[in-house]
């Protein structure tokens, strides 16, 4: 969430920053402003009456010590027709504060200055490509056929249990989800960052505080007897550990990981793009959270895009990482490189991670501060996938497929207790 303060000191540049954003209620800026400065025309009338009462009161009881009871009866008229005036004024400044929240968090966060201009994916920047495609000498097919052949995933068995976008993973495909989890949380705790397992689901103010609500209320799961959100990654209740906390300084960056299965409701998901493993509404996925000063958040950012790439690069997948283009941004980053592998079979690239700053936007809704040099600010948030397992499942699948089976890369030998899937 901005800050009202310095979207009234930076109006241009906040209106700016949402045109690059291609956010199209603009006029909500102005609208913030306004409410604002009646907000604060009602708190200076309150403080003020306030201020009087309690001077009047002061001089009640002074008149009273000295028997002076006719001035005292007097004052207390005047009190009464004070505190008469602070109901109405009361409720109508709770009234503005109330329109001024929920005004305020309609706004997307501010890019970053090198947030790429454009509106869609096609517009992204490609900041590096890495790997080698793959030339495979056998027959490539896509990973659900490969799934089908080697018994790994069944689609039609998830289908029937809950529906579609729920696949079943069995025998070796079970397999491979453990081993690929417990490699990814062991290349992330090695790193410094501290693992928990969190719960699944969430309530309201630790979704409204991640900026999922009320941005993507129509993407999530919602448990409605207990009003709880299934999470749509750990980067909700990792990040929510910290909600209205104040950080000592010194314990800056703080630093954790997670393993949580997912959940997307993905409204509106269909056609070719969408089939096996492409786009599901649970997948695993291990995220990584950091909660650092705001002087080295974008250090950071560039760190966490190195860990991710060198996690690829130990898989021996071909990947490129992009910076995200305004218009393909999420509502609360302000800088976002997405990591994509390449599908040998399919012939198109897969996202697999998201690493993004939210800057304060998540840590101002959440109320998360560090104190230091005498003053309490806001923490920088950021956090990134590392990985989402059905795309690099997919890709693993079919960019090591042979005639004989399914190689696979060397690191997750140890992990998956053999070196192919046969």
């Amino acid at each position: 969430m901005l800050q009202v303060n310095f979207i009234k000191a930076n109006r241009e540049a906040v209106l700016k920053g949402l045109a690059k954003k291609h956010f199209a209620e603009t006029s909500l800026v102005d609208t913030i402003i306004s409410l604002d400065d009646e907000r604060k025309k009602l708190q200076f009338e309150l403080d003020e009456r306030q201020s009087k009462i309690n001077t009047f009161s002061k001089e009640i009881g002074q008149l009273m010590a000295t028997g002076e009871k006719r001035l005292a009866e007097e004052k207390k008229l005047e009190v009464a027709s004070l505190k008469s005036f602070l109901q109405p004024v009361s409720e109508k400044l709770s009234e503005i504060e109330k329109d001024l929240h929920d005004t305020l968090v309609k706004l997307p966060n501010l890019p970053h200055s090198s947030v790429p201009i454009g509106k869609t994916p096609e517009e992204n920047e490609i900041v590096k490509e890495g790997g080698q495609k793959p030339s495979l000498s056998y027959k490539a097919v896509p990973h659900w056929d490969l799934a089908k052949k080697y018994d790994l995933i069944n689609f039609e068995l998830g289908n029937k249990v809950t529906g579609a976008g729920f696949p079943f993973y069995k025998n070796k495909g079970a397999k491979l989800q453990r081993a690929l989890i417990q490699y990814f949380l062991d290349y992330n705790t090695a790193a410094g960052y501290t693992e928990y397992e969190p719960p699944f689901m969430v309530n309201e103010a630790s979704a409204f505080g991640t900026g999922q609500l009320p941005d993507k209320e129509d993407q999530m799961y919602l448990a409605t007897a207990d009003n709880l959100f299934l999470i749509p990654t750990a980067e909700v209740p990792l990040t929510n550990i910290y909600r209205d906390e104040i950080i000592k300084e010194n314990e800056l960056p703080v630093k954790m990981t997670g393993y949580t299965p997912c959940f997307r409701r993905e409204a509106g998901s269909y056609g070719k793009d969408v089939r096996g493993l492409n786009r599901v509404h649970q997948f695993d996925k291990v995220e990584l959270v950091q909660l650092v000063h705001p002087e080295k958040s974008y250090e950071v950012l560039e760190e966490m895009v190195v860990h991710v790439e060198k996690l690829l690069q130990s898989l021996h997948l071909p990947y490129r990482i992009l910076r995200l283009c305004g218009g393909d941004m999420s509502f609360a980053s302000a800088l976002t490189y997405d990591f994509e592998v390449y599908s040998a079979a399919q012939e198109k690239w897969l996202e697999v991670s998201s690493v993004s700053n939210f800057e304060t936007f998540q840590t101002n809704r959440m109320k998360i501060r560090f104190k230091g040099a005498g003053k309490t600010q806001l923490v920088h948030s950021l956090n990134g996938s590392s990985l989402a397992l059905p795309r690099i499942v997919a890709a693993l699948l079919e960019n090591n497929q042979t005639a004989d089976g399914i190689k696979l890369p060397e690191v997750l030998w140890k992990y998956f207790g053999e070196q192919s899937i046969k």
